[in-house]
């Protein structure tokens, strides 16, 4: 109610304008006349002005033709019922210039009604004039360019809500879907390794479980017979072994892979658990060796780990920046922090496995908690 209140009050403020002169020209026909009681014509002709005044403010593409027909009205009042009545005109006058949204120095055409013939009272007819020039001009040149800005401002925000919320969206759909495509590519790593085994040792192996069995059986009637094909067996085994290195060399999962998808899946799981997580990165990650990787997970786990415990947090930032020379990774959340921050095991493990590899660490605790990692290539 109150909101509704201070958006019309302008509003309010005219119609009210408008009672106040219909009685002023009322009460000075009346005075003139010295008669008593109101008559069926002048009560509906100022009942017809005032509904035209409130549609014109109701119906906003119905201005111009209300304004004409109360500019009628008022007129046939002033003719019949006296120059009390020249008020009305002179707010017609004013509504007008607001409609047509007239520059400001035209808010004062109206003070010529002034010149016109010798009214009464011109000292208080000056002052009312003064007030509804200051009354429009402060309003149209003040009021509604503030409430305009106001409102295109009130838009902008919330179209930068809309758009900010379709980035996260399409961020949590891209992370989803990197997700799935690491899970499958390890997936398919997987199995083309397991096929590869089968295939090259499968036989290899199969056929040295043969040899095998065969010279148990001439070990005492043909030793040298059985010790000629244990020697084979070994060569054959020494021979799969090499294979076996070969192919593990060859098919080893991408590292790189492995570190996001387990990270893509730390962010799922606090996603899961009710506080958004997410993960950001940049850059060539390909040239992070395995090392340094490994000590990413395990400080990015243990933030996360605390962060979930301890923190009361909504959100959850990790962002991994792979520049010419440094590796970046910051872990970011918005919960309590802390006003003191004390090393315990988790922390003083972080700056540990943080010096092995060469690199920075720092926490702050401004507005929520945050990890920054510098790491050299």
């Amino acid at each position: 109610m109150g909101d509704q209140l201070k958006k019309n009050i302008h509003i309010l403020i005219r119609l009210a304008i408008v009672v106040s002169f219909i009685v002023y020209g009322m009460a000075g026909y009346y005075k003139a006349e010295e008669r008593t009681g109101v008559s069926y014509g002048i009560l509906l002709l100022v009942s017809l002005f005032f509904a035209l005044i409130t549609v014109k403010e109701l119906v906003e593409k119905g201005q111009v033709p209300a304004l004409i027909a109360a500019t009628v009205v008022s007129g046939v009042l002033l003719y019949f019922y006296g120059n009390g009545f020249v008020l009305l005109l002179w707010f017609l006058s004013f509504e007008l210039l607001s409609v047509f949204k007239a520059a400001p120095g035209f808010f004062f055409v109206p003070f010529l009604w002034l010149l016109m013939g010798e009214p009464a009272d011109p000292g208080l007819r000056i002052v009312l004039m003064t007030l509804l020039a200051v009354c429009y001009i402060e309003y149209e040149f003040g009021i509604a360019p503030y409430r305009k800005q106001v409102l295109e401002e009130t838009a902008a925000r919330q179209g930068l809500k809309r758009d900010l919320e379709n980035t996260e969206n399409t961020a949590r759909a891209e992370m989803k879907k990197s997700m799935l495509k690491a899970e499958n590519r390890i997936l398919e790593d997987r199995a083309q390794l397991s096929q590869t085994l089968h295939d090259k040792l499968g036989h290899n192996i199969n056929g040295s479980i043969y040899q095998l069995e065969a010279s148990k059986v001439l070990m005492d009637k043909e030793p040298e017979k059985a010790k000629s094909m244990i020697q084979a067996v070994i060569d054959q085994l020494r021979t799969g072994m090499d294979e076996i290195r070969a192919i593990l060399r060859k098919e080893r999962p991408d590292r790189k892979q492995m570190a996001l998808l387990q990270l893509y899946e730390l962010c799922e799981d606090c996603n899961n658990k009710g506080v958004e997580a997410e993960l950001l990165t940049e850059g060539e990650l390909s040239t992070i060796p395995a090392d340094v990787w490994e000590v990413i997970l395990d400080n990015c786990f243990e933030a996360v780990s605390n962060a979930m415990k301890y923190s009361q947090c909504k959100h959850i930032n990790i962002s991994i920046v792979a520049m010419n020379k440094m590796i970046r990774v910051n872990v970011k959340d918005d919960g309590k922090g802390c006003k003191n921050i004390v090393d315990g095991m988790g922390l003083s493990g972080m700056r540990q496995r943080i010096r092995v590899v060469g690199g920075t660490i720092d926490f702050e605790s401004v507005r929520g908690f945050n990890i920054n990692m510098l790491i050299p290539l």
